[in-house]
């Protein structure tokens, strides 16, 4: 928490945090009241490492702000929409009573309400393309507001807030492994986050993600969700059906480290995923050849080697999360990756972001060691080579939950005017 007096002599009031990206290994698809955002079946996700995808948002308020505003990225965005709407409503309505006395600041419960608010916030990865950007943005935002304004609830009641502004936000507030009930009650009060074991429980997993489109997805996740709900027959056998039992199973393989069971319900529940999007009318098409070349990869070498390797799973977009068992397995993937989807006019280190370190386990340190790669014996044509498909890639590993930044030079607000700081984008 930052203050500071502004030119004009008003005070302005700050708080930073940074949130986690979350991938769903059982997915969330499908609300059964789109108001509260509240899901037709529980899910669970894997968070990742903030230092290799987050958002980072600071929030500030002070007597000289005529308005609400947010900017994205650098970019002022609207906060007339509802989601935005819900979760400013929700933290003002629980704020309590704040006092810095060294800055000569008293804020009564009351007077949240008439106190415009500032927020910028920075996302690290690209927006909008099936990576879960919308998640650690609204997490971030409902914490850090909390902090802001001395919000005393506990991590489930701001996971429920979170929830209200992008439904799988509420599952980035923890690390680690972590499972979005879906609760029972109409007014969504039980649909909450819960944590089922921290970041530390299974270190030995690596997750790689082959960016292979940054880009805008034609159907939201929004509208394709409403769609599938209103069509889908799968959908509705999907979510009373398979995912009950699905996440039990998933909770266990959790529990006892076991990664066989964990790989097969997490690349079945991918796979059964875009079935319903296929089964929706007018089908949904998240995947592209790129997605479906990962797939058959990881399948062939899992196959070939009697048990899984790897597994895979797909969001709302064609990028592929492939989670390893461990380091070794994971310089291996990349090795197989990396001779399908070598660089296309691109040094090696940048085509990897995140842990640059695997590039080294793997034994490649240029593009030369690339184009030496052999060819991956599960695969009957050695010779197709897909360069530039995939954009990128990203190593990293499970991680830590949203949290506060206390240093005040990583705010993206200036403390004096309460506006964005150029420099931070």
């Amino acid at each position: 928490m930052a203050a500071a007096a502004a030119e004009d002599g008003q005070w302005v009031l700050m708080a930073t945090g940074r949130s986690p990206t979350n991938i769903a290994v059982i997915k969330y698809w499908g609300k059964r009241d789109e108001a509260l955002i509240l899901p037709v079946n529980d899910s669970v996700s894997v968070t990742l490492d903030p230092d290799h995808l987050s958002a980072t948002t600071t929030v500030a308020v002070s007597p000289s702000f005529s308005s609400d505003r947010m900017w994205l990225n650098g970019k002022e965005i609207s906060l007339s929409g509802g989601r935005f709407q819900s979760c400013l409503r929700e933290i003002r309505k629980r704020a309590c009573d704040f006092e810095d006395e060294k800055k000569g600041i008293k804020i009564k419960k009351e007077d949240w309400e008439k106190l415009h608010v500032h927020i910028a916030s920075y996302k690290n990865f690209p927006t909008a393309a099936g990576l879960a950007s919308s998640a650690a943005g609204f997490a971030c935002l409902v914490f850090t507001l909390g902090k802001l304004m001395n919000v005393k609830e506990d991590y489930g009641e701001l996971s429920s807030i979170a929830r209200q502004g992008s439904g799988s936000a509420c599952r980035s507030i923890y690390g680690g492994f972590v499972k979005w009930c879906m609760g029972k009650k109409d007014d969504g009060s039980d649909s909450i986050a819960v944590q089922l074991a921290d970041e530390a429980h299974w270190k030995d997993l690596v997750i790689i993600i082959a960016v292979v489109s940054s880009k805008q997805k034609e159907t939201s996740s929004t509208s394709g969700m409403r769609d599938s709900v209103e069509t889908s027959p799968l959908l509705q056998y999907r979510a009373q059906t398979v995912v009950p039992s699905r996440v039990l199973k998933m909770e266990e393989a959790i529990k006892n480290r076991d990664f066989e069971l964990f790989a097969k319900l997490t690349c079945a529940d991918s796979n059964q995923f875009h079935a319903v999007c296929l089964d929706t009318s007018p089908p949904i098409f998240y995947m592209n050849d790129t997605s479906h070349r990962i797939i058959s990869l990881v399948e062939k070498w899992n196959h070939l080697e009697g048990c899984p390797q790897v597994a895979y799973t797909f969001d709302a977009g064609p990028n592929a999360v492939l989670i390893a068992r461990n380091r070794k397995t994971a310089a291996l993937l990349l090795q197989k990756l990396l001779y399908y989807f070598p660089p296309q006019d691109k040094d090696l280190s940048s085509y990897l972001v995140g842990d640059k370190s695997i590039l080294s386990d793997a034994g490649l340190h240029s593009l030369e060691d690339v184009e030496a790669l052999p060819a991956p014996p599960e695969m009957k044509i050695h010779d197709q080579k897909f360069k530039g498909d995939v954009s990128y890639f990203i190593c990293s590993r499970l991680g830590v939950g949203i949290n506060v930044v206390a240093d005040e030079s990583q705010a993206l607000l200036d403390s004096v005017t309460g506006l964005p700081k150029v420099v931070c984008f």
